[in-house]
């Protein structure tokens, strides 16, 4: 009798090791494997929503096909979710949706913000852009720094943030980093070439590098230009100042050609009529333009005229420059036949 009470309980046991086995090879199926996302697809988790509602959501969709599990892959990936948009994939399991949400896995995108551009060309870049979210402008009443941007004020850069980012967010994002290279600057002891002196000083002679060349190598000669300028209480005679005056402060042309006569508009952002620096910036710069102006290359330069080459030809007399513009001159007729 004894020997058949023990054959049962290890016949039990081996019953209840069984049962636990397929119920782990169970719940790893539903949870691990088992998906009924049929394709990809974008999921919006918005702030301030509760587990139930995001899981009423999902299977309303067709994305969990059981609000319960749904409920207990969230509870074992901590219990609470994350606002934000998702991208699930096709085959996605009920645990990874569960994971994704709890840890805020949500989908990025990547914005390119040019070093050059002016406020007004860097709103409609935004805009343009489908995967932010709401206005470039504040609403009546709002009163934040963001609110009332100058050019200058923006740090061009590639911007790494959540889809679905505000735009508004965004530009308070590259107004931050443009206040904090600022901040550097003065903790730093100020410093600035002669005869410069101010934050705005120096970046509205860096706007004017920046908008004359693209190479970031010839920026400190660009800068050793107009300070040499400055210092002999020269006119800057800087084109992108003008335009900037001739477009409402948006900085482009549209391909139109800017005249002899364009250069006579009244504005204190005209540096053909007015001596000194305009007033403000006018575009947006990146640290190599600022770098180039703190850190100038040591030149007796006056004057610099393109060279055909997307470079530029400098010249310490108005003879030698003369001489550069006849050049360049000669190369933009042979373009242009």
């Amino acid at each position: 009798m004894k020997k058949k009470k023990k054959l049962s309980s290890n016949k039990v046991i081996n019953i209840v090791c069984s049962l636990v086995v397929i119920i782990v090879i169970a719940l790893v199926y539903v949870f691990g494997f088992r998906s009924s996302v049929e394709r990809d697809v974008v999921f919006n988790v918005t702030q301030g929503v509760s587990v139930s509602e995001v899981a009423n959501q999902l299977q309303e969709r067709g994305l969990i096909d059981s609000i319960p599990l749904f409920k207990i892959a969230v509870r074992g990936n901590g219990g609470s979710i994350q606002s934000g948009q998702y991208d699930i994939p096709k085959g996605t399991s009920v645990w990874r949706i569960a994971n994704m949400f709890a840890n805020g896995d949500i989908a990025a995108t990547t914005i390119v913000v040019p070093e050059g551009l002016t406020v007004k060309q860097i709103k409609k870049l935004l805009l343009d852009d489908n995967t932010l979210t709401g206005d470039v402008e504040c609403g009546a009443g709002t009163d934040l720094p963001v609110c009332d941007l100058q050019d200058g004020d923006l740090f061009p850069d590639t911007y790494r943030v959540a889809r679905g980012t505000s735009r508004l967010a965004l530009l308070d994002l590259m107004r931050k980093k443009m206040a904090d290279l600022k901040s550097n600057w003065e903790m730093a002891g100020r410093l600035a070439p002669r005869p410069l002196k101010t934050w705005n000083e120096i970046v509205t002679l860096a706007s004017i590098v920046q908008k004359e060349t693209s190479k970031e190598d010839e920026m400190p000669v660009v800068a050793s230009v107009y300070l040499n300028r400055l210092r002999d209480k020269m006119r800057l005679q800087a084109d992108p100042t003008v335009v900037y005056a001739l477009t409402n402060r948006l900085g482009d042309m549209g391909g139109k050609a800017l005249l002899r006569e364009h250069l006579k508009i009244d504005s204190p952002y005209n540096t053909y009529t007015n001596y000194g620096l305009p007033p403000a910036p006018i575009a947006n710069v990146g640290i190599a333009a600022i770098y180039a102006v703190l850190q100038p290359a040591d030149t007796n330069y006056l004057y610099f005229v393109a060279d055909g080459k997307g470079g530029h030809k400098f010249a310490r007399t108005y003879e030698e420059h003369m001489k550069n513009h006849a050049d360049w001159r000669a190369i933009k007729k042979e373009m242009n036949q």
